[in-house]
């Protein structure tokens, strides 16, 4: 709730607050630096930061980095691979490649340039977060604005009561928080991530679909490449791998780099994008799921939405429509497809509808 915020414990004061110093946090620190404000980014964890991510980066995702100001090592990635018992839907992206990148790559060519254009990054937890009609404080710093970049599982969305499962009157009937209770794990998806050290076999990204998950195998180096898994709760990934026989054969006598890493659920809703002062960006503002891997890109074009429209909330939540539209639609869709009994038919009718299944992924890979 919006209040007066504390005359004391206020340490550091800024035009704006970024709370969540991944990827989409930095880039938003890079925007509002380029705009002339000055930036004080929360984040308590050190630099780089990994998480269970696919780390492919579509061409548009790719021109959004370098747009950025970095350009990280990887592995050239020209197009998407559906697979399924032998059936094959290749397409090849018509606007160049992308590439494949360790995420602890990206975050690190990031947190750098953040700090090279000026911005404070604070080990910090955001914590509560107190606004007035003239800023926001949280974790000790007060800003102007505050922009939450805080995941998927966002505090802030949930401080500033844009969280949908927070109260409020679309929770006052009491059948709709029970039919909510007892479908909280209905279609409910998560992900895990593990690296293989064997030399890439494609320059595509392959998509290995089972009939309960789907294996996305991403080159990031001459000698590495990272398998993300998705699936349902409980999902494990040396299970999922055995019903995948094609893929399990790539990767027979490969040691495996670092640890398995999780994340899910992976769908979030946001009441809204805006409240007072505070913008959600990124996942924070809303999630449908990994399965199309377009989660980077949307967030860059958020960011530099929210840092547009620091003084027009409307402003802002009409361009987070703008740029969310084909991923939330086509997303929706393929997860709808993908959680159904129509799932055994999502690799066979791209196979046979070339023209179609290359429309879909040249939507996402713009």
């Amino acid at each position: 709730m919006p209040g007066r915020p504390p005359d004391r414990g206020v340490d550091v004061e800024t035009d704006v607050l970024v709370v969540g110093g991944g990827p989409v946090g930095l880039a938003a620190a890079i925007e509002a630096r380029r705009a002339g404000l000055g930036v004080v980014v929360l984040e308590p964890r050190t630099a780089p930061v990994d998480k269970a991510c696919g780390e492919g980066l579509m061409p548009g995702t790719l021109a959004a980095v370098r747009r950025l100001g970095v350009d990280p090592p990887g592995w050239p990635l020209r197009g998407i691979s559906y697979r399924q018992d032998g059936v094959v839907a290749d397409h090849r992206f018509a606007a160049g490649p992308g590439r494949g990148v360790r995420r602890t790559a990206l975050h690190a060519a990031l947190h750098t340039a953040a700090l090279d254009a000026g911005a404070a990054v604070l080990p910090r937890r955001a914590g509560a977060v107190v606004q007035d009609a003239d800023g926001v404080v949280a974790a000790g710093a007060r800003g102007r604005w505050l922009l939450a970049c805080d995941g998927l599982h966002s505090r802030v969305r949930r401080e500033v009561g844009l969280d949908v499962r927070d109260g409020g009157p679309r929770d006052d009937d009491p059948r709709r928080v029970v039919r909510r209770r007892v479908g909280r794990d209905r279609g409910r998806r998560f992900g895990l991530r593990q690296h293989f050290r064997v030399p890439p076999w494609t320059d595509l990204v392959e998509v290995h679909w089972a009939p309960r998950v789907e294996a996305y195998v991403t080159p990031v180096a001459p000698d590495l490449v990272g398998v993300a898994v998705l699936g349902p709760p409980g999902v494990d990934l040396d299970a999922a791998l055995a019903t995948l026989p094609e893929l399990a054969g790539r990767l027979a006598g490969a040691p495996a780099v670092g640890p398995v890493r999780g994340a899910g659920p992976m769908r979030a809703r946001s009441r809204a994008r805006t409240a007072g002062r505070v913008r959600l960006v990124g996942d924070a503002s809303g999630y449908v799921d990994a399965l199309t891997g377009e989660g980077l890109r949307v967030g860059f074009a958020q960011a530099r939405a929210a840092v547009a429209d620091l003084d027009d909330p409307a402003g802002y939540e009409r361009a987070w429509a703008g740029v969310t539209r084909d991923v939330r639609w086509l997303t929706t869709g393929l997860v709808a497809a993908a959680t159904s009994p129509l799932r055994g038919r999502v690799v066979p009718t791209a196979a046979r509808a070339p023209a179609l299944y290359g429309v879909v992924i040249e939507r996402l890979a713009r």
